[in-house]
């Protein structure tokens, strides 16, 4: 019996549960570049270009290995538009009565395997380390679920940085060492350029002619778009850049959109690295001195931690998490997010970076975009889609809980235990935006305020009943009470007008 074996744009790894649960010489693999998959959000076109483009060579390579692929590519004139679609198609074409799927990382193609009419089995994604039953039994009886935790688990079950059963260097958590401000200068060469081969020019014509409307910039073009030249970028990033990723991972210049990142979320995200063998380099590398320890255990927490914490979170709680927003905000996104003018350089030069790269590093997402969305009062679910859709390494199981929880705050604390805000004065320690900006960071009202400054404190007085009993934000309102009741009215009275301004469509 001929079965179908679908391959997903991000599961673009040859040890895949269901490529290893097939009969190579009987069943045959369907990939398709689809309508519905490229659209649901409107995707970066540097996006849509490297998923279809490693596609491609991903089934090539299939195909060179003896497979039988069934592949569909999107301006073919018999595409279906859906997942769905083309395996009711190749399924007739084929005679095939049975699918076997890896289950998919979102809700919404898990629903729609389901739904279809013929029986597909939907393998378990044990490219991951924790399975949703090893997630549950962790979280099961926890009034509180909290990553350092569950990132210590996963250092005991993988061995990655353990001295017997005690964490290397005797502290499990070296992140208070990750917070050095920007350095005045950058000596890594920033993320390898792949020069675009024919199978992506023709993908970059393709998405040129399709999605030359979406927001972000085609070209150039020079991700890497199989494995071989995401193991290259990878081995660069470990010779020139892990070093001092762990000092400066936090830090921003306005003109050094990756400083010592490596963008190896791309790769890992879709498939063409695998996480731990990842992890396993980076612990070499510490191992040989060619990186200190706070540097390689930063990079293994984001990603045997935050990465693998994130899924967990996200099947947890279900398909209505993307609809969570308990603080019951509802502005619209405001049209600087799509590249609108603004008057705030932090702002501009986090989505003109986005713009281009189809990237911006975490705390640009989180600091900077995410807390102005957040102190703005912008419905998270709109954030959510943008988050989704402008980002190359985004899919919903890491997205989602990353934006509706860690950075909205819109999961009433299920994955942090306190919204990640802040005034202009972070921003200002952490880079050098604040020298290049309209606004003055140390004016706090008047003419030229800072709008986080304005912002944060609105934010703070909005939710007081919410947050004031949290032990970690006391402070906050300690200070926000000693103000003179006087410049309180002033400060929210500003921050009212300047959301005014911006609902407007004034650029602000």
């Amino acid at each position: 019996m001929v079965r179908l074996v679908l391959v997903l744009g991000d599961q673009l790894t040859q040890t895949l549960s269901a490529l290893r649960e097939a009969d190579r010489e009987n069943d045959v693999v369907v990939m398709a570049e689809v309508g519905s998959e490229a659209t649901y959000v409107p995707h970066h076109p540097k996006k849509i270009a490297f998923l279809f483009a490693a596609m491609r060579k991903f089934a090539a390579r299939l195909e060179g290995d003896g497979w039988t692929v069934a592949y569909t590519k999107l301006d073919d004139p018999e595409n279906a538009g859906s997942i769905p679609g083309e395996l009711l198609r190749r399924a007739e074409a084929h005679g095939a009565e049975e699918v076997i799927a890896t289950e998919p990382g979102e809700w919404r193609l898990i629903h729609a395997l389901e739904e279809l009419p013929i029986p597909v089995r939907q393998l378990s994604d044990d490219r991951f380390l924790a399975s949703h039953a090893d997630f549950e039994a962790w979280a099961e009886g926890r009034k509180s679920l909290r990553m350092e935790y569950f990132y210590r688990e996963m250092r005991r079950r993988t061995g990655l940085l353990m001295e017997g059963d005690e964490p290397a260097g005797g502290k499990w958590n070296f992140d208070h060492e990750n917070r050095k401000p920007a350095p005045d200068d950058v000596d890594f060469s920033g993320p390898m350029s792949f020069t675009p081969d024919e199978t992506v020019e023709e993908v970059l014509d393709l998405v040129e002619r399709r999605f030359g409307n979406n927001f972000g910039r085609l070209r150039p073009f020079d991700f890497a778009t199989d494995e071989g030249q995401a193991r290259r970028q990878l081995a660069h990033w470990l010779k020139g850049g892990l070093a001092k990723f762990g000092d400066y991972q936090d830090a921003m210049l306005t003109d050094e959109p990756y400083l010592y990142h490596g963008l190896i979320s791309f790769y890992m995200n879709a498939g063409l690295l695998d996480p731990l063998e990842v992890c396993r380099k980076v612990e070499q590398a510490w191992k040989e001195g060619l990186a200190p320890i706070n540097a390689a255990e930063g990079f293994i927490r984001q990603i045997i931690g935050w990465r693998e914490f994130m899924r967990g979170i996200y099947f947890l709680q279900g398909p209505d998490y993307t609809s969570r927003n308990i603080l019951r905000h509802d502005r619209s996104l405001p049209g600087m997010y799509w590249g609108d003018e603004t008057k705030m350089h932090c702002i501009g030069t986090a989505v003109a970076n986005t713009r281009d790269h189809a990237y911006a590093h975490h705390i640009q997402r989180l600091m900077i975009t995410g807390n102005f969305a957040l102190i703005a009062q912008v419905d998270p679910a709109e954030v959510h889609e943008w988050y989704l859709a402008v980002y190359a390494d985004a899919y919903e199981w890491v997205e989602a809980p990353n934006v509706i929880g860690m950075s909205q705050f819109a999961d009433g604390g299920i994955v942090g235990s306190k919204p990640y805000v802040s005034s202009g004065s972070y921003i200002d320690r952490m880079s050098d935006y604040c020298k290049s900006c309209h606004y003055d960071v140390k004016t706090k009202t008047g003419e030229g305020a800072c709008p986080f400054n304005l912002l944060y404190w609105h934010f703070l007085d909005r939710h007081r009943q919410r947050f004031e009993g949290n032990g970690r934000m006391a402070q906050m309102y300690r200070t926000w009470d000693r103000m003179d009741a006087e410049k309180r009215r002033t400060v929210l009275r500003e921050a009212e007008e300047f959301l005014d301004r911006m609902d407007r469509g004034e650029r602000v």
